[in-house]
């Protein structure tokens, strides 16, 4: 798992069905301080997240499982929402 910040959403009207019926959004990759890394991606949301939200998100073969057992063509999947998280720093 990954973690990314919501940065903006996706319409598309013509795309392979499976794909019907599920939001996508931009999300940002994100270091576990929270600074932004890599580019940014399309990812399909699972969880009902907004822009502005951390998120948990998968990457590969593992992004499909949320819509088991669919298989829907997906490289990204938002599986999480983040409430709130801590990176304890070495001493």
């Amino acid at each position: 798992m990954y973690i990314a910040k919501v940065v903006g959403t996706v319409v598309a009207t013509p795309k392979d069905p499976r794909l019907d019926a599920k939001t996508l959004l931009v999300i940002q990759p994100l270091t576990p301080d929270g600074a932004d890394t890599g580019k940014t991606l399309v990812a399909s949301d699972g969880v009902g997240a907004g822009v502005g939200e951390h998120v948990f998100y998968v990457r590969g073969a593992e992004a499909s499982f949320p819509w088991a057992p669919d298989h829907v063509p997906t490289d990204a999947s938002i599986v999480g929402i983040i409430d709130h998280w801590h990176v304890e720093t070495p001493a």
